[in-house]
């Protein structure tokens, strides 16, 4: 396993889209930069900071940046015979599904460090004083994270299922802008995975749950769509014809 992660992320590497992680915190930077909080005095001006931010970053750069990543994974496999070339190898199906799952996760990881230091940078710069909530800051951070489960799943599936780059971003892209609108049904919103990273990241929410969400929103809706989206491309990779 390790020296498929490390091939992998060699081909990630070459692909020269590997900066591609740190637009979305840049811009969540530029966001929070942008934003007035001297009208909410008397309150963690870093809580509105992170409001603010979350908005434009977990509702839309978050979902598609992880749907590119997942395209760009599996870019090589669909040149010139790729797929055969890496399945001749002593590597199995499973392996290389999983390595791939795996490192796209770990890149998203790291963008959300690189957003948390965006945050922290929004502060530092408009010289806040308030104390900053490193616990409800880290649960949003982790919590978005999380939400990424099933979405990775999903984009990893379609990404091996099209040879076009441009199919599996398209699918991504048509289910993420509706979300700006399902955040706001009761009805639709807990039960949509594209819009689940904001719901978990979102600090509006409930702090004594986990997440910021419902035990049992976190356990059917992101941990079932996990299962479902993880397992159907698992199982798909391992009967595809090379």
């Amino acid at each position: 396993m390790h020296k498929i992660l490390q091939s992998e992320w060699y081909k990630l590497r070459k692909s020269k889209m590997i900066p591609l992680i740190f637009a979305a915190p840049i811009i969540g930077l530029f966001i929070g930069l942008a934003v007035n909080y001297e009208e909410y005095l008397g309150m963690n001006k870093w809580y509105f900071a992170l409001i603010s931010m979350n908005l434009t970053y977990a509702l839309l750069f978050l979902p598609l940046i992880s749907g590119i990543l997942a395209s760009i994974i599996c870019r090589y496999e669909h040149q010139a015979g790729g797929w055969k070339q890496l399945l001749a190898l002593p590597v199995t199906r499973g392996r290389v599904f999983v390595a791939k799952y795996v490192l796209i996760m770990l890149l998203i990881m790291t963008m959300q460090v690189l957003y948390l230091m965006s945050i922290y940078a929004v502060g530092m710069v408009k010289g806040y004083t308030d104390p900053f909530p490193l616990e409800i800051v880290w649960k949003s951070i982790f919590g978005g994270w999380v939400a990424t489960f099933p979405l990775v799943a999903l984009q990893l599936w379609m990404s091996i299922m099209f040879k076009s780059f441009a199919a599996p971003f398209a699918v991504n892209v048509i289910f993420t802008l509706p979300a700006i609108i399902v955040a706001n049904s009761e009805q639709f919103g807990p039960y949509y995975p594209w819009v689940q990273p904001f719901f978990m990241m979102n600090i509006g929410g409930n702090t004594g749950d986990v997440f910021f969400v419902p035990w049992d929103q976190l356990l059917t809706v992101v941990g079932g769509s996990f299962l479902l989206f993880f397992i159907g491309g698992y199982l798909y990779f391992q009967r595809k014809t090379i």
